[in-house]
């Protein structure tokens, strides 16, 4: 399993999400909502699976 982000929990929230990729509200939320990092809403919040931001950065990087 990779060590990247191994301080976060396996799901994280937007403001989490924030932290890791060093991004500002806008542009997480952004992310999210047009399905480039995918996540769940449960209520009014999103849910986001960690491997699913891990997957987004190595689609980035390649």
């Amino acid at each position: 399993m990779s060590e990247i982000f191994k301080d976060y929990p396996d799901i994280v929230s937007v403001e989490q999400l924030m932290e890791m990729l060093q991004i500002g509200q806008v542009l997480a939320y952004k992310l999210v909502k047009s399905g480039e990092i995918k996540s769940r809403k449960v209520g009014r919040e999103y849910k986001i699976p960690k491997v699913n931001v891990i997957a987004y950065l190595n689609k980035e990087a390649v």
